[in-house]
Parts: C-alpha cells; sequence; structure tokens
C-alpha cells in the first residue's frame, strides 16, 4: 500500500509540475503513411530546400517507466527503465509523390540481447512509398503489415502503458515486402479501405536462413458512419471528442508459408518449417470522449504445431497456436484526465497448453494528456491469473508509472 500511495503521490507531482501552456495547432500537416501510421501532433522539426525538391522531417519519442511487481510465490519486485526510444525520419525526394520513412530504436527493451551470429535490431522501419494520388499508397520495405489494430498504432498512442497480451502472442508485426493500399476515407459517409502485402514472412532485420515461403497478408477496414477525425483510428482514447458516433470495424488474415518462427515474424526459431493462419478482428467507436474497442485474434498451423530438434527429441520448441480476445473502455473527462478498463482472455491450443498457461487479464489506468498522445502521464494496475496444465494457477500483479513525451 506504501508503494502504492508513493506512486500516486508521484503521478500527482508530474501532474502539477507539468502544467505548461503549449499551443496546439489546427491544421493537420503531417504526413498521412497509410503502411506507418503513427499517431503525431503536427510534423515534428522539419527542413525542405529551397527548390522544394526535397524534405527532412526528424521526430523522437521516449518512454520512462517505473514498475511494482508482485508474483505469486516470489518476492516483490521493482524496475525502472527506459522502455521505448525511437528516432524517426520521413519526408520525399524529387517530388511530394515519393516518399520515405525511416524509424530507429535504441532501448534495450526494443534492440533485445546480442546473440552471436544474429543482427541487431536498431532499424524497425526503413520504407519508401509512392503514393500517386490520395486514394493509392504503393511501399516496398521494411514496415508493419496491416494487421490487428493495435499493432498498427503506435505504442505511443496507446492510453495503457503497454498492449495486450494478445498482441504480445499473435500478432504480425513487421516484415520486408511490398504493401498495396487503396483508402477511400470521407468524415461525412461510408468509408473504406483495402489493404494487401506480400512479405517473407521472417520478421524484421533478417539476412539469413532463407527460404520458399512468402507471407499474403490482406485487410479489410469499414467505417460506416463515416472516418474518425485527424485520423483517429490511429489511436487510442478519443482526443478529438467526436461530435457523432463513429464506427470501424476490421478484418485481417494472413498466410505464412514455411515460417520459420514461433510466432511467425516474431519469436524463437523452430526446428522445423510451418505453415500457419492469422486472423484478426476489430472493432472501435468513439463519441464524445467515450470510446470502446475490442478485438480478436488467433494464429493455428496447419501442421502439428510442436517441432523437434533431430539430434535430441527430448528438445523441442512450438508454434504459439490459440486465440484471445480484448475489450477495452474509456472515458476522456474535460480536464484531459482519462479513466480506461481492459479485459483480456488468452486461450492457448490444445497442444500446446501443456508448455504454456491460458491467460486472464484485469488492467485499469489512469492518464493526464499534457499535450495530446505526445506528452502525458500514465499510472496503471494490472492484475494477471494464468492456469496451467492441471488447473494449476498462479496470479501475479504489478503497479506502473511511465512519462511519455516526443515531438
Amino acid at each position: 500500500m506504501k508503494r502504492f500511495l508513493l506512486l500516486v503521490m508521484l503521478f500527482i507531482f508530474w501532474n502539477n509540475q507539468a502544467q505548461v501552456s503549449i499551443k496546439k495547432s489546427t491544421e493537420n500537416n503531417d504526413l498521412k503513411l497509410s503502411s506507418l501510421p503513427y499517431y503525431n501532433y503536427g510534423k515534428g522539426l522539419g527542413l525542405t530546400s529551397p527548390d522544394s525538391l526535397f524534405q527532412f522531417n526528424i521526430r523522437f519519442r521516449m518512454q520512462n517507466r517505473v514498475s511494482y511487481y508482485d508474483t505469486e510465490g516470489e518476492k516483490p519486485t521493482y524496475d525502472g527503465q527506459i522502455r521505448r526510444l525511437r528516432l524517426r525520419f520521413d519526408g520525399y525526394v524529387g517530388n511530394p509523390k515519393f516518399l520515405y520513412a525511416i524509424q530507429l530504436s535504441f532501448a534495450p527493451g526494443d534492440v533485445g540481447e546480442l546473440q552471436e551470429g544474429q543482427n541487431i535490431n536498431i532499424i524497425r522501419d526503413a520504407v519508401v512509398f509512392y503514393r500517386p494520388n490520395k486514394h493509392w499508397n504503393f511501399s516496398f520495405g521494411q514496415t508493419k503489415l496491416p494487421g490487428n489494430r493495435q499493432r498498427i498504432n503506435s505504442s505511443g498512442a496507446l492510453q495503457l502503458t503497454d498492449r495486450s497480451i494478445n498482441n504480445a502472442k499473435f500478432t504480425i508485426d513487421r516484415d520486408f515486402g511490398i504493401q498495396i493500399h487503396n483508402l477511400n476515407e470521407f468524415e461525412e459517409k461510408f468509408s473504406y479501405n483495402f489493404k494487401g502485402a506480400i512479405s517473407t514472412g521472417e520478421g524484421r532485420n533478417i539476412t539469413d536462413k532463407a527460404d520458399d515461403g512468402v507471407a499474403l497478408t490482406g485487410k479489410v477496414e469499414l467505417f460506416p458512419l463515416g472516418a474518425f477525425k485527424n485520423n483517429g483510428s490511429f489511436f487510442e482514447g478519443d482526443l478529438s471528442r467526436e461530435a457523432r458516433p463513429k464506427l470501424m470495424l476490421s478484418g485481417a488474415f494472413q498466410q505464412n508459408n514455411n515460417s520459420q518462427r514461433t510466432q511467425g515474424q516474431l519469436g524463437a526459431t523452430l526446428f522445423e518449417k510451418r505453415t500457419t493462419q492469422a486472423v484478426f478482428l476489430d472493432a472501435m467507436v468513439k463519441y464524445n470522449g467515450w470510446s470502446l474497442m475490442s478485438s480478436y485474434m488467433s494464429r493455428s498451423a496447419s501442421d502439428n504445431a510442436l517441432t523437434f530438434n533431430p539430434a535430441d527429441a527430448t528438445d523441442f520448441n512450438y508454434v504459439y497456436v490459440g486465440n484471445g480476445f480484448d475489450y477495452q473502455a474509456s472515458y476522456l473527462f474535460e480536464s484531459d484526465y482519462e479513466v480506461i478498463g481492459r479485459y483480456s482472455l488468452q486461450h492457448v491450443g490444445p497442444e500446446i497448453h501443456q508448455f504454456t498457461p491460458h491467460v486472464k487479464q484485469y488492467s485499469l489506468g489512469l492518464t493526464k494528456y499534457i499535450w495530446e498522445h505526445t506528452f502525458k502521464l500514465q499510472t496503471e494496475v494490472t492484475y494477471e491469473s494464468s492456469n496451467y496444465f492441471g488447473n494449476q494457477s498462479v496470479n501475479d500483479w504489478y503497479l506502473r508509472f511511465q512519462v511519455e513525451i516526443g515531438i
């Protein structure tokens, strides 16, 4: 309880110290790159050549956090860390129809531990675009695939301090390949987008272990009541305070042929290749400060999810198969405080349940927006219940305070 009161006092102190006057521009001058839709307020710091043949923008953001963990059967612990530290560069060369976007990551959690024979994971995005008009967008390079909504949202545009447990296990994340997007968004009438990708299926920064498989991804987004204001489907919470109800429905499917990793584009290397299928369904409603979101994610394998080391039959790993549901609701007060609740249910496939648990997670958060999602203070308490094979349960919880800042 003392630690909880300490974090609450820290949150209040930060809020009082951060009541600064920041002028908010009403002009949406951001480059809308549909394959790389990170939520940003404005364009960061930019340079344009005198002849307007070159544009360069630079942006940064960081997330600093402190967490207290109480895991059943273990001594409580805490940590403080730089969860994310990102640099992003974007602009165009020669003509505004030819764009580029680069994003680099430097925090330990982003880069990961160095392993012999493995590439360092600094590069998150390196992609070029051809945008002939507002309805079409073609891209080539490494960036996010058109998968589930929460993954496409920037981690800086989340209401809670991290994405859900289902996103962590079932998302398709980044990959190298070609994407084609057809965009048809109108604020006052029915809108729709079609998005497709052909990619390697091996994830980011892969240069070895080439195979003969590719990943095929397709997505449909529907806006029955018109598109959200300010690209509102790309950030959580109703920060634009929609004057009329807005709804997004989306569905995505991916088949990753001859995948070599436990989670498709993510995870450890499998002993045998597996072809996997992933399904994503999302819904989002926003109106007058209220935001409701739900999602379904699943992964299946066309063959046995288990793979064994041919040199040692006792050594094995597996495709993470199963499904999960997320439900999230929030309300943004006029004072720019927001209350958020999320419930996640994850059910793993029966063939791997003896090795990994079913999980339920409950989160409650309080966020103070100082400059929309680019400068905010977040507190969160999360309770998690894991049900292992044989009905053994383990209950954990954590308390977290986080500061997000960027341009």
